[in-house]
């Protein structure tokens, strides 16, 4: 099972994120959990300076951004 942390503060972008990255896990037809991350402290610790992120199974993928879904759907497929 993959587990698909969303790390951000709530913002437009962070909910746009959070919306992508369940409908590639359900395109890919993954088992899989997400997470949303609010916690700055957390978020931080995570080394992420910037919002929204996206982490897969505790490792930052990316952040700063909203990808396409196919970009998505890669980096969700290929983490480990």
């Amino acid at each position: 099972m993959k587990k698909i942390q969303i790390l951000g503060m709530g913002c437009a972008k962070c909910s746009k994120l959070y919306a992508a990255a369940e409908a590639a896990a359900k395109e890919l037809g993954l088992e899989y959990q997400m997470e949303k991350i609010n916690d700055m402290d957390r978020i931080v610790e995570m080394g992420v300076m910037m919002t929204p992120a996206l982490a897969v199974n505790g490792t930052v993928k990316f952040a700063s951004r909203v990808p396409g879904a196919d970009e998505l759907k890669k980096i969700i497929l290929e983490a480990e």
